[in-house]
């Protein structure tokens, strides 16, 4: 069975996750993201009660 022989794909599969955690992750967590948290704090809004037509 070939998908049991890991010569063919496992160093690539090794080298790949390499490339992402060692060269690639450090480079995307300097982007700053486009909407920073903010400080304020979360109020929730007072909601006005529905007058329903029919009662």
């Amino acid at each position: 069975m070939p998908q049991l022989n890991p010569g063919p794909w496992l160093l690539i599969m090794t080298m790949s996750w390499m490339t992402l955690l060692l060269i690639m992750q450090p480079k995307l967590l300097h982007f700053t993201p486009t909407n920073p948290m903010s400080n304020k704090t979360k109020t929730s809004p007072n909601p006005t009660p529905w007058t329903w037509p029919w009662t």
